[in-house]
């Protein structure tokens, strides 16, 4: 098959035949794609982004990746860097394929599909091996998951990895990877139907430019992501205050997988009014600028102080939990606000805590040496901020801080409460980071069997059609265990690469 890696050599082709194609270029539709074709099939991947924007979401996100381990051993095996002597500095809590689990089913209310669920908890360390053997590479997420007491480097959390230099990284590793086993990549290149004959996928025909070309193959993997860049599907399936959302991610990101793959009778399936989203700085560009890699709009050290909005109230436990398992959920508690607009407020006592985003120059910041002064700084009713502020002071309660652990330092007699590391706000400088909402992706997909088989509306496959990544319905409802939507990507792309490859040589047997 001829390498076609760019657009004007794809124009040149006037018929066009493979055994794969892969709708998509992230992080999902890369490990579908490799893991296709290390089973010897031809695979073609379809980006409808120009090559400058390639790596969908992948791009944005800080590369902290969860699975299950054993301890710092199973750790090394993937970062072989860490010296006897580092190790011995390190305190690296085994997590557990039961802890995934229950901290999956914990803050979904046990709504996620067991089969599904169970497939990325079992299914993620031996992907992750995978994944280091395709040349991808891990490093310690010192920055956003570790502290350090009595000398040694404590990682919290069970999130203590991280892909190297983030999602760009990633994308960079996985493309190189892509390259070297003869993966063709085929950018500026929507897929917009898919065309069946006896409920099995036959071709996709690919929108290029003001070209429609017909790509006949034997299966097809969808991993295009949801669709938060679709205002209109937003409005439809969230809520019309979604349009006020900022886009963290691909502006590609349209729905246009769900699409096709439902109007050929596939199932819907999963929260499809839910979505990951967070608190980002109201500032940030209303689509991922690609220009600036990396997750730098972020704003995830809540716990370490109070959220509180233009009334001048609370409206969130900040302390409910490690940010690990609110921030996902948060964002769209900061959408409800008058505006769509939040003050994170901390003091100096914790100032130096915070993550390394709140240091850049891109962020959004105020900083004053009086409560009041800062009242004055930001649009907030001044009265009731400051009682809000007091009344809190007033409701802490004694105990141990410890930002390494769920320290139970909580507050007592106030609504919402802090559950845990509440200090008193009464440290100068005072300083206040104004933040909205940012979707990440939608939690609502396709109905998938456990290894990415399409499922039709009475639960068989369409023969041909796989999914992985966003597109899958039924894992993440209302919230999500950081870095497992990165491990879902990578786990069902190689179960759905896999699959793809073994349906379409079969095929091949057959005919």
């Amino acid at each position: 098959m001829n390498q076609t890696n760019n657009h004007q050599t794809f124009k040149q082709a006037p018929l066009m035949k493979t055994d794969v194609v892969v709708v998509g270029a992230g992080n999902a539709a890369m490990c579908a794609a490799l893991a296709a074709r290390e089973k010897g099939v031809n695979v073609i991947v379809l980006e409808k982004a120009p090559q400058n924007k390639r790596g969908g979401n992948t791009f944005f996100t800080d590369g902290a990746i969860r699975f299950a381990y054993n301890g710092i051993n199973d750790i090394r095996k993937i970062i072989p860097s860490i010296t006897d002597a580092e190790a011995a500095k390190m305190n690296i809590p085994a997590y557990s394929e039961e802890d995934y689990y229950n901290d999956l089913m914990r803050v979904t209310e046990g709504k996620s599909d067991p089969e599904l669920a169970k497939q990325l908890v079992t299914k993620s360390y031996e992907t992750i091996l995978w994944m280091q053997n395709h040349g991808v590479s891990f490093e310690l997420n010192y920055e956003n998951q570790s502290f350090e007491k009595d000398g040694k480097r404590h990682f919290w959390g069970g999130l203590p990895v991280r892909t190297q230099n983030k999602g760009i990284g990633l994308v960079q590793q996985l493309n190189a990877r892509m390259q070297e086993l003869g993966v063709d990549i085929w950018y500026e290149s929507r897929a917009i139907k898919l065309v069946t004959e006896n409920n099995q996928i036959t071709s996709v025909i690919v929108q290029q430019g003001d070209r429609e070309i017909t790509v006949h193959t034997r299966a097809v993997i969808l991993a295009c992501g949801g669709f938060e860049a679709n205002k209109e599907m937003r409005t439809k399936y969230l809520g019309s205050e979604w349009q006020a959302a900022i886009v963290r991610g691909s502006e590609y990101n349209t729905g246009d997988g769900l699409e096709m793959a439902l109007a050929i009778g596939a199932n819907r399936y999963g929260d499809w009014s839910g979505c990951h989203s967070i608190a980002t700085d109201y500032n940030a560009p209303k689509v991922g600028d690609f220009s600036k890699p990396g997750d730098i709009y972020k704003k995830s050290s809540f716990p370490l102080g109070l959220m509180i909005n233009k009334n001048g109230e609370r409206f969130v436990d900040e302390g409910a939990d490690f940010r690990n398992y609110t921030y996902a959920k948060y964002g769209r508690e900061v959408l409800k606000q008058p505006d769509h607009i939040a003050f994170q407020i901390f003091d100096a006592q914790v100032r130096h805590l915070l993550r390394p985003e709140y240091n850049l120059e891109e962020a959004t910041s105020y900083q004053a040496n009086s409560l009041e002064e800062l009242a004055d700084l930001i649009p907030v009713n001044k009265a009731q901020f400051l009682k809000t502020i007091k009344d809190y002071n007033m409701a802490v309660q004694e105990g141990t801080y410890n930002p390494a652990v769920k320290d139970g330092k909580g507050t007592k007699g106030i609504t919402p409460p802090k559950s845990n590391w509440a200090l008193r706000i009464d440290q100068p400088p005072f300083y206040a980071f104004p933040v909205t909402c940012g979707i990440t992706f939608t939690y609502g997909g396709l109905h998938v069997s456990p290894v990415g088989e399409v499922l039709n509306k009475e639960g068989k496959p369409i023969v041909g059609l796989f999914a992985a990544g966003e597109m899958i319905g039924g894992i993440f409802y209302e919230n999500y265990p950081g870095g497992s939507g990165l491990m879902s990507g990578a786990v069902f792309g190689k179960l759905a690469g896999a699959s793809a490859a073994r349906y379409a040589q079969e095929k091949a047997i057959k005919n």
